[in-house]
């Protein structure tokens, strides 16, 4: 495989031995999540989701996004946690921090119902005022709050624009095969449809139409990125072994590090361009293992910036974390550090190398620095940043995410405490059936 993980640097931090005993764990945790014998079994489908992707499912995607570029400037995403993450990844993560997208051809993507906040709600419509406009709405319920109200109103803006048969080829829905509001909306309306399978959970639909829909309209090639996927599965099945399985071994030496007090994971970059990838990993990781008073607290840095905020209280705080690093070998583009005649920044030794070799050399420095100072470091090494590399990077995750969850002992695929928010936010709004629960609420807040 293209990704290589380097555990060199948690030596220090465990116990062969138990390590040994967490290996025959994972190595089952792994097969049960095949036979389908453990917690969760219902939502499975992501396993074999890569391999099982066809033909016609793609050529479909592809036939609507580009229908979709056609006819927009701006297509809006309207989604909230694994309806918009890991989408908003790997689009963030292969197009241009600037300018447009690779594809020239492909509208700009902007996302929305992942927050219930009015001004950026009241700036898209500004934003979008005179641009042609079309929306991928994505929520298996469709009653999900946050997307619900903000695509209740794009839907408006939509249909004031171009009416309600113009609307019709402007707003695509991904949603339940046969239930739920938006379904019915979709039936109403005459949207076109994609499904969220049943057996996949949010956080793990990236590579299903919730994330390969949006991700082909800005231009990304999907079969591609489905390839890398389908490689990174094919190199994690139960006939390999663990010394050569790397989803087991990442899974292990978490669990490890987690047994001797490293509550916290940090997942770090050098690259901003992987920022949203690792939000999408934190809702991975924390609505997968954070349950049953368990779990490693998954957080997230961009460095060398985090170094300058929160580089200090990694080196020299509580010692409870570890570092995962995804290191990009090779950068997309090569840019020299020119000669400054008055040096006065001191830094004409640099002169002549390329940023990427300084990035690298930081990179290094710290690594070698936060093991010294008490901070096991985990590589995960990958030699470039590209459509293929990052389907294996998604599917390594997910299934490491899968082993791990079980080798902590719970249910990776349920997320029982994501309601209570809700149903207190319902309350104090006064929904029906809340009435007697706000007034308590608004008592205890008062």
């Amino acid at each position: 495989m293209d990704i290589r993980l380097n555990v060199d640097g948690t030596v220090p931090f465990v116990d062969e031995k138990t390590g040994k005993s967490l290996v025959e764990k994972a190595v089952a945790a792994n097969r049960s999540l095949y036979e389908k014998t453990g917690k969760g079994s219902d939502f499975l489908g992501w396993v074999s989701l890569p391999l099982s992707v066809s033909e016609s499912d793609i050529s479909e995607i592809e036939t609507v996004s580009k229908n979709l570029k056609e006819i927009s400037d701006v297509v809006i995403v309207t989604g909230i946690g694994g309806s918009y993450l890991g989408a908003k990844a790997v689009i963030e993560a292969l197009n241009s921090s600037f300018e447009a997208y690779i594809d020239s051809d492909s509208p700009k993507i902007i996302f929305a119902g992942h927050h219930l906040d009015e001004d950026y709600l009241s700036e898209l419509l500004d934003f979008i005022e005179d641009k042609r406009v079309a929306c991928i709405v994505i929520s298996k319920s469709g009653t999900t709050t946050e997307p619900a109200v903000a695509f209740r109103i794009i839907k408006r803006h939509i249909e004031q624009k171009y009416g309600k048969e113009g609307a019709k080829e402007r707003i695509v829905a991904v949603t339940d095969r046969s239930h739920g509001a938006l379904r019915k909306l979709s039936e109403q309306e005459g949207y076109k449809t994609f499904v969220i399978p049943d057996d996949v959970g949010g956080r793990f639909s990236v590579l299903t139409p919730v994330g390969l829909l949006p991700i082909s309209v800005a231009g990304i090639d999907i079969r591609i990125l489905l390839k890398g996927a389908t490689d990174m599965e094919k190199a994690s099945q139960v006939d390999v072994p663990a010394e050569e399985n790397i989803c087991i071994q990442y899974a292990v030496v978490r669990n490890l590090l987690y047994g001797n007090g490293k509550k916290i994971e940090i997942l770090a970059s050098y690259s901003p361009r992987l920022h949203s990838l690792t939000e999408w990993w934190k809702q991975l990781f924390g609505e997968s293992e954070g349950k049953n008073g368990k779990g490693i607290f998954p957080a997230g840095v961009d460095f060398t910036s985090d170094l300058h905020s929160m580089g200090q209280y990694i080196q020299e705080g509580e010692r409870m974390l570890f570092e995962t690093v995804v290191s990009i070998e090779k950068p997309r583009e090569e840019l020299v550090i020119p000669e400054d005649a008055e040096n006065l920044d001191q830094l004409n030794f640099l002169s002549g190398r390329r940023i990427s070799e300084v990035n690298r050399m930081a990179e290094l420095g710290t690594m070698l620095a936060h093991i010294d100072g008490g901070v096991p470091n985990i590589r995960i090494e990958i030699p470039e940043l590209n459509a293929y590399i990052l389907g294996q990077l998604i599917y390594f995750f997910e299934k490491s995410c899968g082993i791990s969850g079980y080798v902590l002992g719970v249910n990776p695929f349920d997320q029982p405490g994501v309601e209570a928010y809700k149903k207190n936010m319902f309350a104090l709004l006064g929904k029906a059936g809340y009435e007697s629960e706000g007034e308590k609420l608004r008592a205890r807040l008062l």
